[in-house]
This record gives C-alpha cells, structure tokens and sequence, in this order.
C-alpha cells in the first residue's frame, strides 16, 4: 500500500507520521511531502521521536509536487491547512483521509514547554495512525 501524508511544511507533523506509519509496518510505502515545505525539520520534532525509539534526524521535507503525478492508495492530511489546500493529483489516488492535528511547531514557552507540545502531538497521531493501520 502507497501512502503520502501531506501537511503544510512537512517539518513535523507529517514527518512524524511517516515515521510512525513506517515503525508499524515496513511493509507499507510511505512518504511525506507539504504544501509550502520548511527548510527543515523542526528539531522538537526529531527529538521527541527520538524519545520514541525513531530516528528521523535525517529526513528534509519534500514538496508536494514531486508526488502529484504518482498514484497512491492514500493520502492522508494531517493539518487543516494542507487539507483545503491539497492539490489535485495526476496520479491515481485510491481515497483522502484528513486526521488533523495541532501544529506544535506553534508552541510557546520554554524548550522544555515546546518539546511538551511535540511529545504530545507525537502520541495524539500514533494512537490515530495505529487505529487507521487497523
């Protein structure tokens, strides 16, 4: 099964559920892109991965349009934004999934109060993406 998960910057987000989708079955292809892509990944994001047992510290966020002329079986929104925003796939695209969840790279505070937000959001869409694999 071919699976692009799509989010805005593809810096958090999305490339935590790539990960995420990728730790519970290897069998699936998984691959993150977003509409406007950061530079980077957020480094809040890497490390409450890594507190997860998944290193992403090599992942660099993608431009959706690499991927609009492939087909996938899913692709799954993961922030209000990419979900009005997505744009329409040459490819064959079996269905759309929007699982939406808060932007931790929004966060305040001390590091400690931002890696919170990031360790919060991270387990929000491990339960949501391992429901979604079953």
């Amino acid at each position: 099964m071919r699976i692009l998960v799509l989010c805005t910057g593809n810096s958090a987000r999305s490339q935590m559920a790539e990960a995420l989708l990728k730790a519970y079955d290897p069998s699936l292809e998984v691959y993150s892109a977003g509409t406007r892509p950061a530079a980077r990944v957020h480094p809040a994001a890497v490390e409450a991965m890594r507190e997860a047992g998944i290193d992403i510290g090599a992942a660099t966020p993608k431009n959706v349009a690499r991927f609009l002329d492939q087909a996938f079986d899913v692709v799954v929104t993961v922030c209000g934004d990419a979900n009005e925003t997505c744009p329409v796939f040459v490819g064959k695209v079996g269905r759309r999934r929007h699982i939406g969840f808060e932007d931790p790279a929004r966060a305040e505070g001390s590091p400690e109060d931002v890696l919170a937000a990031f360790r919060r959001v991270r387990d929000q869409i491990a339960r949501r993406l391992a429901d979604f694999v079953a």
